[in-house]
């Protein structure tokens, strides 16, 4: 958010003497333009930003200048403490509990409170209820990689159960639908490639560093794609699976049916993954239509069937 990267570039600039566009764009991944609007804001909302130029130039904030408290409005300080707190949830490490002290220290004393109340009213917690205990581990080690530019080993298993034993340049982090992933330079198959952290185990940190090269971040938004491929099919459901349901349509897709079902237009690609989302849904559902895929999921039901039948 760019509230967020102007409240950064300030907290820098108040670090350091002086830093240079480029370098501040290189950080926030953003382009030189970004970061002279930036620096613009900051000048308009009354911090005083010297630009020197030539080689060792850069910005930094005025000599003799402190910045006001009150330069930041409640809401604004509200979502950076919303923002961070949550992120600390997920992530954990001295750098946010620094970043989250600095943001607090804006805070004036009579607003305290205020600013506190607005700054709970959401609370981000994507931890499972349940699952990999070394999720969390595994991402302290990943992200030590991250800062120090070594190499990580591992066992990685792929979505049939294959385990192949891995070495690779981690470069990037992600948290996507609520699951960890991380891009990292594969050495074993030569390409990089994106590892969901639960498929790992025995990880390990090595010694050995490696020298970053460009790379292109992976592609996560595969909305439009996936537009192009589902199909809606008619699928009958007791109204106790509403709420699961719903985590894949809205609710403009039901139509009641009776006093205890729905008629759903359920989005669906003939795929594995959406075969097991039909049938995780039990008893409590059944597939009216398209008859191809009805017939499908029979099938699908009765090998499962043949499985307990010995």
């Amino acid at each position: 958010m760019k509230l967020e990267r102007l409240v950064s570039i300030i907290m820098i600039l108040l670090d350091k003497k002086r830093i240079s566009a480029q370098e501040l764009a290189e950080r926030f991944e953003v382009s030189l333009r970004t970061i002279y609007r930036d620096i613009d804001s900051i000048n308009m909302a009354g911090i005083p930003i010297r630009s020197t130029p030539g080689v060792g130039g850069g910005f930094e904030i005025m000599e003799q200048y402190k910045v006001d408290k009150k330069v930041f409005s409640t809401d604004d300080l509200s979502a950076l403490l919303m923002g961070l707190s949550s992120l600390s949830n997920l992530v954990h490490g001295d750098e946010l509990v620094h970043a989250l002290a600095k943001v607090k220290s804006f805070v004036p004393e009579e607003r305290a409170k205020d600013i506190e109340i607005k700054a709970n009213q959401l609370s981000i917690d994507l931890s499972p209820w349940m699952g990999n205990k070394n999720t969390q581990a595994y991402l302290e080690m990943i992200k030590t990689a991250l800062q120090e530019n070594r190499l990580v080993s591992f066992d990685y298993a792929d979505r049939y159960g294959n385990k192949t034993a891995r070495t690779a340049e981690p470069y990037q982090l992600v948290l996507k639908n609520s699951h960890w992933y991380w891009q990292g330079y594969c050495l074993k198959r030569k390409d990089f490639r994106l590892f969901r952290v639960s498929r790992m185990s025995n990880l390990q940190l090595q010694k050995d560093t490696f020298t970053p090269q460009e790379y292109q971040k992976p592609e996560l938004n595969f909305t439009d794609r996936l537009a192009e491929m589902q199909i809606k099919i008619t699928i009958r459901i007791h109204k106790s699976i509403v709420d699961r349901v719903l985590d894949y349509c809205a609710y403009d897709d039901f139509s009641p049916d009776d006093d205890e079902h729905y008629l759903v237009r359920f989005p669906f690609v003939e795929n594995d993954y959406y075969y097991s989302i039909l049938l995780s849904f039990g008893n409590r559902c059944e597939c009216l239509e398209p008859m191809p895929i009805r017939e499908e999921v029979k099938r699908r039901i009765h090998d499962i069937a043949a499985v307990y039948e010995n």
